[in-house]
């Protein structure tokens, strides 16, 4: 079995989408940046306070309650929250699955494709 490092590009594997199945979600422990419009989907935000309340203080509640670690201000990206293994806050521990998959963010549904530091390479590592 080889090492994988998921902040080593070089580690990574050429995605194919059979590899998901086998996987134990590498890439959910990355860095998951959303903006308001996935934060809507993923329902954390009714699209009425999107509209009327400023994304500075979205961003407050969020992180209170949770959900992000991190605003940036300057072009409205929040960082989704993760837990103390690195995983997702909407990942599954035991199945390794994602549990908001038909309204994930846009950066997950275009990985490994878009939002990748080595495009169309992914931290694939295999289920024991």
């Amino acid at each position: 079995m080889r090492f994988v490092d998921i902040n080593s590009p070089s580690t990574w594997t050429n995605f194919r989408e059979d590899l998901c199945s086998q996987c134990t979600a590498k890439c959910c422990q990355m860095s998951c940046d959303v903006t308001l419009e996935d934060l809507v989907r993923l329902e954390l935000v009714d699209s009425f306070e999107a509209e009327v309340e400023k994304p500075k203080n979205i961003a407050k509640r969020l992180k209170k309650e949770g959900y992000i670690e991190h605003f940036n201000i300057r072009n409205t990206i929040f960082t989704l929250q993760r837990m103390a293994n690195r995983d997702c806050i909407f990942l599954d521990s035991k199945t390794r699955k994602c549990t908001v998959y038909d309204k994930r963010p846009s950066s997950c549904k275009t990985y490994p494709e878009q939002y990748s530091q080595r495009k169309n390479f992914c931290p694939y590592e295999r289920k024991r």
